[in-house]
C-alpha cells in the first residue's frame, strides 16, 4: 500500500525497510532456517524411503500368498499361467522399489546430510559460525549510520520541544496585554520569555538540520556496507538453492521408475503372458483330462475266480498297502503306534480272513462236518460282551465314517472287545457307535 493511504486514515506509515535498525536479523535468521530446511528434507526422503519398502513388502506378501491360492485352487492351464504372471509383476516391482528405497538413502539422505555438515558449522556457545558472521557484518556497517540516526532524532526532540515552548511563550504575552492587572514589569518578561523561545527555536533548528545533513552524507556508504554483507547472505543462499534443487531432481529420477529399462519389460511380459491364455487349449486340456476324452476300463465279461472273491476299492488297497495314517490326532503326548504290518482302517475291520482260501475242504476254514447245515459262516458272533467305561487317552479323529472321534479325557462305553487289528466297537455318550483304536483308550477303574 502506498504512503498516501496510510495518510489518509489519519495512521502513521509503519516502516519495514531492511534499512532500518535491526531489520537485518530476517537476512540472519534466513541462515538458521537454511539448516533445519536441509534437516526438514532428509527427514522428507527417510520417511518416503519407508513408504516404498513396506511397499515392497506388501508386494511380496501379496505376490506369495495368491501364489499358493492359485496354486491349490481349481483354475488350470493356460490361465492360470496368465494369473501367476502378476504375482511375478509384484515381486519384480518389489525389487524395483527396494532399489528406490536404497537410493534415497543411500545417496540422496546421505547426500543431503554430508552438504549440511560442510554448510553449517556449529559453535561451541550455540548457533552456527555462518550466522555469527553475518550478525557481526550487518551490526558493523549499520553502527556508524545508527549513532548518527539517533544525533538526528535527539536534535528533532530538541526543536521540537523549543516551537512547542515558543509558541506557549506568544499565546501568554498575547493573553497578557488584554489583562490590565499586570504592570509593565510582567509584560516585560513576558516579552523576553518569547524572544528567547525563538532563539532557542532557531538553534535547535540549526541543529536538526546539522545532523540530518550528517546523516545524509553517512547514507550512501551505510548502504554500500550494508549491500556487501546482504551479497555475502544471498550467495550463502543461492548455494543452499542450487544444491536443493539437485537434490530434488536425483530424487525425481530415483521415483521415475518409466526410466527404469527393466521396468517396461515387466508389463511388456505381464501383458504377453495375459494374451498367451488360449481358451481353446484350456477347455481341451480339460476334456482329455477330465471329461470324455479319459480313458475308461469298459467292463467286460469275467470267468469266476477264486482270487476275485475277496475285492477291496482302491482306497482301501492303497490303506492295505501303507497302512494307516491318523492325521486327525492332536497329540498331547507320546501316542502308542499301531504295528504297522497288522495295522489296517476300521473300513477293513470285516476284511479280516485270508484272500487266499481255497474251497478245498482241507484248507476252507468255515467247513465242518460237526457244523449243523443252516449255519452262515459269515453270521457276526450275536453272543453279548459286557459294556465297560473307558477313558481317551489321546485325541482322535475319525478317518471313516464308521469311526469315532474323541477328546483327550472324554469318557466313552466299550461295547465290543478288541479285535485282530485292534480296533474296539464304542459308543459315546451321545449315542453315536463306531470304531476306535483299543490303545487310544483305558478302562475307568
Amino acid at each position: 500500500m502506498s504512503d498516501s493511504y496510510y495518510d489518509s486514515v489519519g495512521e502513521e506509515v509503519p516502516s519495514d525497510s531492511f534499512w532500518e535498525v535491526g531489520n537485518y536479523k530476517r537476512t540472519v535468521k534466513r541462515i538458521d532456517d537454511g539448516h533445519r530446511l536441509c534437516s526438514d528434507l532428509m527427514n522428507c526422503i527417510h520417511e518416503r524411503a519407508r513408504i516404498e519398502k513396506g511397499y515392497a513388502q506388501q508386494l511380496t506378501e501379496w505376490a506369495k500368498r495368491w501364489r499358493q491360492l492359485v496354486e491349490k485352487g481349481p483354475q488350470y492351464g493356460t490361465v492360470e499361467k496368465a494369473w501367476h504372471a502378476f504375482m511375478s509383476e509384484a515381486e519384480k516391482v518389489s525389487e524395483l522399489h527396494i532399489e528406490v528405497k536404497s537410493a534415497l538413502m543411500n545417496e540422496d539422505f546421505e547426500k543431503i546430510k554430508n552438504w549440511q555438515k560442510e554448510a553449517f558449522h556449529k559453535q561451541i556457545m550455540g548457533g552456527f559460525k555462518e550466522t555469527k558472521e553475518a550478525e557481526d557484518g550487518f551490526r558493523k556497517a549499520q553502527k556508524p549510520w545508527a549513532k548518527k540516526l539517533k544525533e538526528v532524532e535527539a536534535a528533532k526532540k530538541a526543536y521540537h520541544v523549543a516551537c512547542k515552548e515558543e509558541k506557549l511563550a506568544v499565546s501568554r504575552e498575547t493573553n497578557s496585554k488584554a489583562d490590565p492587572a499586570l504592570n509593565p514589569e510582567q509584560l516585560k518578561k513576558l516579552q523576553d520569555k518569547v524572544d528567547k523561545s525563538k532563539q532557542d527555536v532557531l538553534k535547535t533548528r540549526e541543529k536538526y538540520e546539522k545532523a540530518l545533513k550528517d546523516l545524509d552524507n553517512a547514507t550512501p556508504q551505510y548502504m554500500e556496507n550494508m549491500e556487501q554483507v546482504f551479497e555475502q547472505c544471498q550467495q550463502f543462499e543461492e548455494r543452499r538453492i542450487r544444491f536443493f534443487r539437485e537434490v530434488l531432481l536425483e530424487v525425481q529420477k530415483h521415483l521415475d521408475l518409466s526410466t527404469v529399462p527393466g521396468y517396461k519389460n515387466i508389463y511388456r511380459e505381464l501383458e504377453q503372458n495375459i494374451k498367451a491364455a488360449d481358451t481353446v487349449e484350456d477347455l481341451r486340456w480339460f476334456r482329455a483330462n477330465h471329461g470324455p476324452g479319459m480313458s475308461m476300463n469298459w467292463p467286460q465279461f469275467e470267468d469266476w475266480s477264486a482270487d476275485l472273491n475277496r475285492t477291496l476299492s482302491r482306497r482301501e488297497k492303497k490303506k492295505a498297502a501303507d497302512g494307516v495314517t491318523l492325521t486327525g490326532i492332536s497329540q498331547t503326548e507320546p501316542v502308542p503306534q499301531h504295528n504297522k504290518n497288522s495295522s489296517v482302517s476300521s473300513s477293513e475291520k470285516n476284511q479280516s480272513y485270508s484272500a487266499d482260501w481255497s474251497d478245498e475242504e482241507t484248507n476252507n476254514p468255515f467247513s465242518s462236518n460237526d457244523a449243523p447245515a443252516e449255519t452262515n459262516p459269515f453270521d457276526e458272533d450275536t453272543s453279548p460282551t459286557m459294556e465297560v467305561r473307558v477313558r481317551a487317552l489321546y485325541d482322535y479323529e475319525g478317518q471313516e465314517l464308521d469311526e469315532l472321534s474323541f477328546k483327550t479325557g472324554e469318557e466313552l462305553t466299550k461295547i465290543e472287545d478288541e479285535d485282530e487289528q485292534g480296533w474296539c466297537k464304542g459308543r459315546l455318550d451321545n449315542g453315536q457307535v463306531g470304531l476306535y483304536p483299543a490303545n487310544y483308550v483305558e478302562a475307568i477303574q
